[in-house]
């Protein structure tokens, strides 16, 4: 699949996880969030220290995810990456995009051998969705 392709197959997801959400407006966990909003998306924040973030309830861990969230951002560090990933791919996410900074070698490697979209090649959904601050 091309990145295009890749992206367009990440985007069809009926809900997204924003793996990483954060209640501070300057944090790209934040603007994630804010971004699959702005464009009309069903986003749920995944973050076990916040009840809600922009008004929606918090999953507190990918595994509390609703069944069609099928894609998911993350927007971790590399560490907590590599430990989440097995637990999306056990859930049965099936579109993993770390957003630049997020990746990990083995997070990404294991996507590839469980047939898992992956996008971490440096796209950030930010300016592939067209993110605009209030």
């Amino acid at each position: 699949m091309t990145i295009q392709e890749q992206i367009q197959q990440f985007l069809s997801s009926p809900a997204f996880g924003v793996v990483g959400a954060s209640s501070n407006r300057d944090k790209y966990g934040n603007k994630v969030l804010r971004c699959y909003l702005q464009n009309g998306r069903n986003a749920v924040p995944v973050n076990p220290n916040d009840a809600e973030i922009e008004g929606i309830p918090c999953a507190a861990t990918i595994s509390d995810l609703p069944a069609d969230a099928l894609s998911i951002s993350m927007i971790t560090p590399p560490a907590v990456t590599a430990k989440l990933v097995p637990l999306a791919i056990e859930k049965g996410i099936r579109n993993i995009w770390m957003q630049p900074g997020a990746e990990h070698p083995e997070a990404v490697a294991l996507c590839h051998e469980r047939g898992v979209n992956v996008i971490a090649d440096g796209s950030c959904v930010l300016v592939v969705m067209g993110y605009h601050e209030h």
